[in-house]
């Protein structure tokens, strides 16, 4: 049973746009003066967008944990594992909470076992009632949805063959 006052959305599936929703509703919040985090498992980029922006929105803070490269979803390497563990510990030790803490890619790190749901779990309801959480990723674990308040599925109906990347739209 939930024991968080806060409420927990979960966004899952195979479609695109899991973590661009989760950036419209930070925007949402930074456009209400409301404080955002964004805690980043397996992304380490910094020429993506959402990174990029933090000098212009004073309430958002980008924080990644993860490397450059992709991560070999059958095979995290170790560095990949420590930084998930990395990761959660630092949400464990937020001090002034946000009023939205987006958790991107974190339902892809526990399916890659990378983290267990029942420790994020733990962690997660310790979160104060003020602060909404967005949880992001494919292939969400069942602990998880039972978990979460909101659980939103994104589907892919239709996609070009040939996907091109590009800034702005996909990253």
């Amino acid at each position: 049973m939930n024991k968080m006052k806060g409420n927990i959305f979960l966004i899952t599936g195979n479609g695109a746009g899991k973590t661009a929703s989760a950036l419209g509703m930070a925007l949402r919040a930074c456009g209400h003066k409301q404080s955002v985090i964004m805690v980043q498992f397996m992304k380490g980029r910094k020429d993506i967008g959402e990174y990029k922006i933090q000098p212009q929105l004073k309430t958002f803070k980008v924080y990644q944990f993860g490397r450059k490269n992709f991560v070999d979803l059958k095979h995290p390497e170790l560095e990949d594992l420590k930084l998930a563990a990395k990761g959660l510990e630092f949400i464990r030790k937020i001090k002034k909470w946000p009023e939205v803490l987006i958790i991107d890619e974190l339902n892809l790190a526990i399916s890659t076992g990378m983290l267990k749901a029942e420790e994020v779990i733990s962690v997660l309801n310790k979160i104060p009632a003020k602060c909404s959480v967005f949880i992001t990723g494919r292939y969400a674990s069942p602990k998880m949805m039972e978990f979460a308040d909101y659980v939103n599925e994104i589907l892919l109906i239709k996609a070009p063959k040939e996907m091109k990347t590009r800034k702005g739209i996909e990253f």
